[in-house]
């Protein structure tokens, strides 16, 4: 297996609420056969129901809201953008569900849930810094 990553999708109860949602946020995605698909940056992001999901792995869907064990990250230029990025969250819907920090690695960030319970990362980590493309290259951490 290629080490890669090319979509990641989010199952939700209400598609309407959750495409309004990231729509607040300024994605553009386009909905067909109802599923939403948002370019985001090298990957695609996508919504589809949540049952559907489950059914299309082979298991069974759970409810919605609880800690699912991924957390998705959206690293940002500066602190600044991570207190706005929260707070657009909380104004279209999203629950800021840790508010803006200097966390216990050392570097400034906040998180929020999105109608549906998913989980972002807002972060503001100068060792992780973006590309112009907004993409991001781990750092060589060595022997640590």
């Amino acid at each position: 297996m290629e080490q890669r990553i090319t979509l990641i999708t989010l199952g939700v109860t209400d598609l309407a609420r959750a495409k309004r949602f990231y729509e607040a946020l300024g994605w553009q995605g386009q909905e067909v056969e109802e599923t939403v698909f948002y370019q985001a940056g090298g990957l695609g992001l996508v919504l589809w129901d949540r049952e559907k999901l489950a059914a299309d792995a082979g298991v069974e869907a759970g409810t919605a809201g609880g800690f699912g064990g991924i957390v998705l990250a959206h690293n940002v230029r500066s602190d600044k953008e991570v207190d706005e990025l929260l707070a657009a969250a909380e104004r279209a819907g999203g629950t800021v569900t840790k508010p803006a920090e200097v966390n216990v690695v050392g570097f400034y960030s906040g998180a929020f849930a999105d109608p549906e319970g998913h989980l972002w990362e807002v972060a503001h980590n100068p060792g992780f810094p973006l590309a112009e493309d907004g993409s991001l290259t781990l750092p060589d951490f060595g022997d640590t």
